[in-house]
């Protein structure tokens, strides 16, 4: 027996001292490497704005006299960011998809996962245009008697769309609360309000343009607007979670969210690596060589056709800046993470800047207040400015304001090093 617990011990011995040394590295310490073999996924549609700093703020005469926008030293981590402003025929992929799977959940149609839950079976395609099928979701129309129309009508304002966040920074900031203090549930109306064309455009005869921008073919290609901000992060949360299910699905590795820019990295990604120009193209100037406007704008008093668009135009139109984004400046201002607030830039970080707040129903009025950059088709060319800030109230919608989403990753800052 004592020879046979030598045996053992010299074969632990040996397989001990086999274990701790991995062949080729001579004992030494050199890490174990991530087995996930990796690379970084480019979202369809989105250009690279590189980790960089740059001086924010005015880089002209305030004319409102704000003084909202102190010139500073800020870093930016890199990000993707829409080349263009999400247009009507990408945010209908969004409310369709909201309206079939409601219909989906009201038809019964779900698929049986293995951990016992159940999933919306969105595989299976919805005949709208059937006449049984709307009997059954006799819900979601208006009567012919009722609709003004003569005949029935979808009732688009019953697209909710459900969706749960959790904040995480307030987690750190709180450790050993239960996180599902953390967890805020939102039922979201998301189709946009097509009257803004009427309501905010008093003695015009508008009533086209409203029955048809945001669904005739004409302007498939034309920003989305008549979306308030809590629609646009909506939107965001939708795009991130069908982009998540997706890769997911084909065991693919996911990070990182879609979200709206904050002002900060607005600004940054608008200037295109020209530091102190006060336009996206540079500037000082509106027109090129040729005397061509370069925005879509209001370029003369009473004039908002010099520039090649009455109202909006595609959100491809006129040159990108030098990161590839078009419209930066013009056609329609754009929704950012950020609340205002007329003192921020004197109190917000270095890196990665921004005054970010998670509305709630009881939110005071000046909670409500989101930033708005790059001026649009109704504003004068201080509005189209690099360093201009506005602000909207979240839950307002407009015939003027749109968005644009970024998607960011969990990445290393890299600088170059001199």
């Amino acid at each position: 027996m004592k020879q046979l617990s030598l045996k053992i011990s010299a074969v632990a011995l040996l397989a001990f001292a086999a274990s701790c040394g991995t062949p080729g590295n001579g004992g030494q310490l050199v890490g174990e490497p991530n087995v996930l073999n990796y690379k970084a996924p480019v979202p369809l549609g989105m250009v690279y704005v590189p980790t960089g700093v740059f001086k924010m703020g005015a880089s002209d005469e305030d004319v409102r006299g704000k003084q909202d926008a102190m010139i500073r030293t800020t870093q930016v981590t890199g990000f993707y960011m829409d080349a263009t402003e999400i247009a009507n025929m990408e945010y209908r992929q969004f409310t369709n998809w909201v309206r079939d799977s409601m219909a989906h959940v009201q038809l019964g149609d779900f698929i049986d996962l293995d951990d016992g839950s159940q999933q919306v079976d969105m595989r299976k395609k919805i005949n709208w245009s059937d006449a049984d099928l709307q009997d059954q979701l006799a819900n979601f129309y208006i009567p012919a008697e009722a609709s003004g129309w003569g005949k029935k009508e979808f009732d688009n304002s019953k697209l909710i769309f459900h969706y749960e966040t959790y904040n995480y920074g307030d987690n750190v900031r709180n450790p050993g609360q239960d996180r599902k203090s953390f967890q805020t549930t939102h039922d979201v109306p998301v189709y946009p309000d097509t009257t803004v064309w009427v309501r905010q455009l008093q003695y015009s005869y508008n009533e086209p343009i409203a029955r048809q921008y945001n669904w005739f073919p004409a302007f498939d290609t034309y920003p989305v607007v008549g979306v308030n901000w809590k629609q646009a992060v909506a939107f965001c949360h939708w795009r991130t979670k069908l982009w998540q299910s997706e890769r997911e699905k084909n065991k693919m590795y996911f990070e990182g969210e879609f979200k709206l820019p904050t002002e900060e990295q607005w600004e940054y990604a608008a200037r295109g690596g020209r530091t102190e120009a006060p336009y996206p193209w540079g500037g000082p100037y509106i027109v090129n060589k040729k005397g061509c406007y370069l925005a879509n704008f209001k370029p003369q008093r009473g004039d908002y056709a010099s520039d090649g668009g009455l109202y909006t135009v595609p959100v491809d139109r006129y040159w990108p800046n030098d990161y590839g984004l078009y419209n930066m400046a013009g056609n329609v201002s754009e929704w950012t993470a950020s609340t205002y607030f007329g003192t921020a830039y004197q109190t917000v970080a270095d890196v990665n800047p921004t005054v970010s707040y998670q509305l709630q129903e009881d939110d005071p009025l000046w909670m409500t207040r989101k930033v708005v950059r790059g001026g649009s088709w109704r504003d004068v060319a201080f509005y189209l400015q690099n360093g201009t800030r506005d602000y909207e109230f979240a839950d307002t919608a407009k015939a003027y304001i749109g968005f644009r989403c970024i998607y960011q990753q969990i990445q290393p800052a890299l600088t170059n090093r001199r």
